[in-house]
């Protein structure tokens, strides 16, 4: 008996978590980051869109330590994939804020009576639904009264897109007569993610609503355009810049998605200017990737000069596997299919999915399978 009591001991004293639960700080190994992060001091920052998190633990609760420098909103799964519908929506918002992603009660009540599945280690999945400018949100540390275990670690397949307000789900969520509000926006529900979801694939975004190659929306030629912010770790602030070497996991292929503002408001940049410097673009991809690294180049108004230009691009680049897709004006209907300020809703977004995923198909050998997208 006393040989049992002096080893439960050890163990409770080199586990106590198993007693008080477990304490780690943002940055832990155990936790999966997807999408691009500053890493500092224990703790985890970022404000791209559609960055996420993946947190496995055995216990019963489970909460967050977060500061965000504006208002952001989250996608929250609970042993499930990334799908379309989350378990909840939580937002972000002031200084070291504790949020409670699920309780005892909460999770009791998903797995009733099923004490086997109660017991089981638990996987959360935070996704950023909203864009740069909404904030930077930092996570510092999470809490469970269990153990946290190894998250699922990224898959073999990773997609970069690279775009505007279409890939940012501006408005996915509102109708076609709202103007937009953060609450109303949601990656999750872009033409990106679900081209993600249905090849098995992660995604990292790097998008911003309104943003050009050459000019932004009804703006100039003096701003910050998609081959500067291409290059930061932060989409709001310029630095400090990103280096894709210190990082992981790098992309198989990157899909562009830019034109739209560029040839917004009745206005167009200059076709030498364009094409320089979406040529920019396509060249710091390959810097960061290879010289072999895939990327498609879509054309996202059906304007016969905007695809003159992105062909020219491609054509006069001299870089290699870089492809072309042009979009139709009736890729998606424009009423039913809309919500906020002229942006497609899930919907819509579906449909550019349905054009898309062809096409990145053949590029990459990858099997389309017939599934429904989501």
């Amino acid at each position: 008996m006393k040989r049992y009591f002096l080893l439960l001991l050890s163990v409770l004293l080199i586990f106590p978590q198993i007693l008080h639960g477990e304490k780690v700080s943002g940055d832990d190994a155990r936790i999966t980051y997807i999408g691009r992060t500053l890493v500092k001091d224990g703790e985890v920052s970022f404000d791209w869109t559609g960055v996420y998190l993946k947190a496995r633990f055995q216990g019963t609760y489970l909460e967050m330590k977060v500061s965000d420098t504006g208002n952001n909103y989250y996608n929250v799964w609970l042993d499930s994939p990334m799908d379309a519908d989350p378990d909840k929506v939580i937002r972000t918002h002031g200084t070291d804020t504790t949020i409670v992603l699920f309780n005892k009660e909460e999770i009791k009540a998903r797995f009733g009576k099923d004490k086997k599945a109660l017991k089981e280690p638990h996987q959360v999945i935070l996704q950023k639904r909203t864009e740069g400018f909404q904030g930077i949100t930092t996570f510092r540390e999470f809490t469970s009264d269990g153990i946290f275990l190894q998250a699922d670690k990224p898959s073999d397949r990773v997609m970069e897109f690279i775009g505007d307000s279409y890939t940012c789900g501006y408005g996915t969520e509102a109708s076609n007569k709202d103007r937009f509000s953060p609450e109303t926006e949601n990656q999750n529900l872009t033409y990106a993610c679900k081209a993600a979801r249905y090849f098995g694939a992660d995604q990292i975004i790097i998008a911003h609503s309104g943003m050009g190659v050459a000019r932004n929306y009804n703006g100039n030629n003096k701003d910050a355009f998609m081959p500067d912010l291409y290059l930061r770790t932060y989409d709001g602030v310029p630095e400090p810049a990103w280096n894709a070497n210190d990082f992981a996991p790098k992309p198989s292929i990157t899909v562009i998605y830019l034109g739209t503002n560029d040839f917004s408001t009745g206005m167009q940049p200059a076709e030498r200017v364009f094409v320089k410097n979406y040529i920019t673009l396509l060249k710091e991809i390959k810097e960061y990737y290879g010289e072999s690294h895939p990327i498609l180049c879509v054309a996202p108004k059906h304007d016969p000069i905007q695809e003159t230009y992105i062909r020219k691009a491609i054509d006069s680049g001299g870089l290699s596997d870089v492809h072309f897709l042009a979009l139709s004006y009736s890729v998606h209907d424009h009423t039913g299919d809309m919500g906020a300020d002229g942006h497609p809703n899930g919907q819509g977004h579906t449909k550019l999915a349905y054009t898309v995923i062809p096409v990145i198909s053949t590029i990459m050998g990858w099997e389309m399978t017939g599934k429904e997208i989501k």
